[in-house]
């Protein structure tokens, strides 16, 4: 299913609940062949019902979302990596990529990424051209959209899928399996209650039903996308920010010093709907390579991103090698493992690396034996000119750093402010 959300912005606030249930229940919720052929909420709904069914099919995706039943572990639900205090990201930065499997010893390959704030992202396209209310049509961004950090699953029940099935995640072997343990789960009569009593007839139809409540659940605004931090309350005119965070924001946005928001979006579309702080592009940033994931002490094994090993339509394209989807920077202060490698557990290093990355390499890549910079150490040489060189990036080695300390300092203030108001407790630690 792929959403679409209808924004209402009234005084610069934005109103989306009822938008949202709605624009959900609107679409053609998929259903099992059993629920269809019994009637169950077939053909056309009214409004009334529509919202309802959004009801029923959030509640029960809630349900699932926090069950480690169904996981091979009997341990593991979705919510042990994707934790709701933490923006629906991973709460511990002990390791830079979770544990699943049966036994939990499985390493996954990835960090976790947030799932707050993804319903704006566009599915994936190789050749992606801003809409009018965004920007100039007239430009191809290249490739754009999708869900996990190569993209290659977009919205709807296929991105719930992946964790339920990974061998390094939840462990299931196949959807029979899911399936046969939502039928013992004490809500497996809600889920006959929305897709039809005999929707455990058919594994596949099982599964499909849990992906598509998951889906439905990871669309709630107020859990999912609530826009309610102190920069949205700013741009509403209902907040101030600090001397420290205004020169955070210029700095941010300036394209000769952080020049952050040329991917990490910071102003109101012009349809008015809040920025996303990332324009769902992917980028070459050739973050450090972490030994602290198993699979990186193979070295002839490489996450490159868009163009394997673990998404395979784009094999072999070599211009593709090494990009990854840009994130959203919303509650970004809570992260705990920043990049696709988790390599990075600190907000202000992230933002150091930007500014230093080329013009002190030797404070973040390691050196070889004859005392040379092993600059770009997760990147294959061939994969170089990928590599984005859009200010900070570009200078050379000693070059004075496109950002000072105290300006790094400042921009680090400024993405405090993107905190949710619900999450603002985990934030300070009160």
């Amino acid at each position: 299913m792929t959403t679409t959300i209808i924004w209402l912005v009234r005084s610069g606030l934005a109103v989306s609940m009822g938008a949202v249930a709605l624009g959900l229940a609107l679409l053609p919720l998929r259903q099992s062949s059993a629920a269809a052929a019994a009637g169950v909420h077939a053909g056309p709904m009214s409004r009334t019902e529509a919202f309802a069914r959004a009801e029923t099919l959030g509640a029960l995706g809630r349900k699932i979302f926090f069950d480690p039943s169904l996981s091979a572990s009997g341990l593991q639900a979705c919510a042990s990596c994707h934790d709701q205090a933490h923006a629906f990201g991973p709460a511990s930065a002990t390791m830079p990529v979770e544990m699943g499997g049966e036994h939990r010893d499985q390493p996954g390959l990835r960090a976790v990424p947030t799932l707050r704030y993804l319903q704006s992202v566009p599915s994936f396209t190789e050749h992606y051209y801003d809409s009018e209310d965004e920007g100039d049509e007239s430009v191809d961004n290249g490739p754009t959209g999708g869900l996990t950090w190569d993209g290659r699953v977009d919205h709807g029940a296929d991105p719930a899928k992946i964790p339920l099935l990974s061998p390094f995640e939840m462990g299931n072997k196949d959807a029979a399996e899911v399936a046969a343990k939502l039928q013992k789960a004490a809500y497996a009569g809600d889920i006959k209650a929305a897709f039809g009593e005999t929707v455990f007839n058919n594994p596949e139809d099982a599964f499909d039903a849990a992906a598509e409540a998951l889906a439905t659940f990871e669309q709630s605004g107020p859990d999912f996308y609530p826009y309610s931090s102190r920069y949205d309350a700013f741009l509403a005119g209902r907040a101030t920010l600090t001397a420290q965070e205004l020169r955070g924001r210029q700095l941010f946005e300036d394209p000769a010093k952080g020049n952050c928001s040329s991917c990490h979006l910071s102003e109101p579309a012009n349809d008015g709907e809040p920025p996303q702080f990332s324009d769902f592009g992917f980028l070459g940033l050739a973050a450090p390579r972490n030994m602290a994931i198993p699979a990186n002490n193979d070295p002839n094994y490489h996450d490159l991103g868009l163009c394997g090993p673990q998404r395979t339509d784009f094999a072999g394209r070599s211009e593709y090698c090494g990009l990854f989807r840009t994130p959203t920077l919303r509650n970004v202060a809570l992260k705990k493992s920043f990049f696709h490698n988790g390599h990075f557990h600190s907000l202000r290093d992230v933002v150091s690396f930007y500014a230093t990355r080329d013009s002190d390499p030797g404070r973040w890549y390691p050196r070889n034996a004859d005392g040379t910079i092993r600059k770009y150490d997760d990147l294959p040489q061939a994969y170089w000119d990928n590599l984005n060189q859009d200010p900070p990036f570009g200078r050379k080695p000693g070059d004075a750093p496109a950002l000072t300390d105290p300006e790094i300092d400042d921009i680090v203030a400024f993405l405090g402010t993107l905190t949710d108001a619900d999450l603002e407790a985990e934030a300070t630690g009160h």
